[in-house]
């Protein structure tokens, strides 16, 4: 009856956690069969003992196996065992001896109730000792299987942002060299209208002008209303002849392939202040030879986008354009004192996404050199740097390093 109390004590019964840890039937049998032995070898033990004990005391070795079996192998194996421990000592070692006749049926009745007492509650806290660490692991194992979902669900996340970089970093590699083709397509474009307006524009231009001329040699046989209108033609036609050389030269230098880079910038510098009205200090270093073609057409149309930008935007009289050459690298600086660029516009210039059309045609120029671009501007005024590495050839020329060859 005490062992019965003490299995319905725990809870245990036809649904017990003891039943529901084991997967199977045939996963009870192994414990079971332990329990059994750890009862016969602790009955054995108490018979080796027996010479040196006698009758009394007969349970000691009983409580180790009850303990045992209570403590590794479950309520049922543990229930068994104290079963087979009383039955047993009441056996071999409950005189008289070899018989289950009691010579003192009150005292020794007591004692294995005593013992069938005691060995419920060690039964019990075993027990609740194994559900405690039950639920210990399966807590962890719900944790841990948390875990790995959650893991999982990373890696996943991680693979989907991973693809999703490659495939933004592929498309912007892909935006900036079609940025650079369309650039190049741009000058290639640029130098045949340029061309284009030198040699067909301008060669009719020129013939026009000796006609006119011709007629201007026998204007004392026109009338004055004729002979008038025949040098204001001529002098129209001078003024259009100019613009379209210099209409010519700005959408492509010859000099700038003929004689280089220092000598485009003077005549660039000197045109562009005598048309805007803007003083340009241009301060070239005297060892500045050629570089290759591709680096002075991004400089060239680099220092020509700035000092269009100083002339519309910034409201400075003044502008100042300084190269110099340093440590395998050369720098571009503009500087004008004009009114800057407000906070919002800096914020737009520094994401490549959102910067002006000007900007960002630099901004790739500079990059397929391999060069970086820099802005800094306040309220006193706006200054553009632009660094582009090369080395220097056998022949004391510039050559570009870099991607370009």
């Amino acid at each position: 009856m005490a062992l019965t109390l003490a299995y319905n004590s725990v809870g245990l019964g036809r649904g017990s956690q003891s039943h529901s840890m084991s997967s199977s039937g045939k996963g009870d049998v192994p414990r079971y069969v332990v329990a059994i032995l750890i009862a016969i070898v602790g009955l054995l033990f108490r018979q080796l003992l027996f010479p040196l004990l006698g009758v009394s005391n007969p349970f000691h070795t009983a409580w180790a196996a009850v303990i045992f079996a209570a403590w590794y192998c479950g309520m049922g194996p543990a229930i068994v065992t104290a079963i087979i421990e009383v039955i047993g000592v009441w056996y071999w070692f409950i005189p008289p001896v070899h018989s289950l006749r009691l010579s003192d049926p009150k005292s020794q009745i007591s004692g294995m109730v005593g013992f069938l007492l005691f060995s419920s509650f060690i039964i019990a806290l075993g027990e609740a000792n194994r559900r405690s660490l039950f639920r210990s692991q399966s807590a962890e194992q719900r944790l841990q299987k948390a875990h790995d979902e959650l893991e999982k669900k990373v890696k996943d996340r991680t693979a989907d942002l991973t693809r999703v970089n490659e495939n933004l970093k592929t498309a912007t590699e892909n935006y900036r060299e079609l940025s650079v083709q369309v650039l190049r397509l741009q000058d290639e474009e640029r130098r045949r209208i340029a061309r284009e307006l030198h040699d067909g524009v301008g060669q009719i231009l020129a013939a026009l002008g000796m006609n006119i001329a011709q007629v201007r040699h026998e204007s004392d046989k026109l009338s004055d209303e004729a002979a008038r209108a025949i040098s204001e033609n001529a002098f129209m036609v001078d003024e259009l002849s100019r613009e379209i050389r210099t209409m010519s030269h700005l959408l492509h230098p010859p000099m700038l392939d003929e004689i280089g880079l220092s000598s485009a910038l003077r005549w660039y510098v000197d045109g562009f202040s005598e048309r805007s009205k803007v003083k340009v200090n241009l301060d070239l270093p005297e060892e500045l030879g050629r570089l290759p073609n591709e680096m002075e057409l991004t400089i060239f149309r680099m220092i020509q986008e700035c000092l269009t930008n100083v002339h519309r935007h910034s409201g400075s009289t003044s502008a100042t354009i300084r190269l110099s050459q340093e440590n395998d690298q050369l720098t571009v600086e503009i500087q004008d004192q004009g009114k800057g660029i407000p906070p919002d516009k800096q914020a737009d210039l520094i994401s490549s996404d959102r910067a002006g059309v000007g900007f960002r045609g630099m901004r790739e120029r500079l990059r397929k050199l391999n060069g970086t671009l820099e802005v800094q501007s306040d309220a006193k005024g706006t200054t553009v740097i632009a660094r582009v590495p090369f080395t220097i050839a056998s022949d004391g020329t510039a050559a570009k390093s870099g991607s370009i060859n």
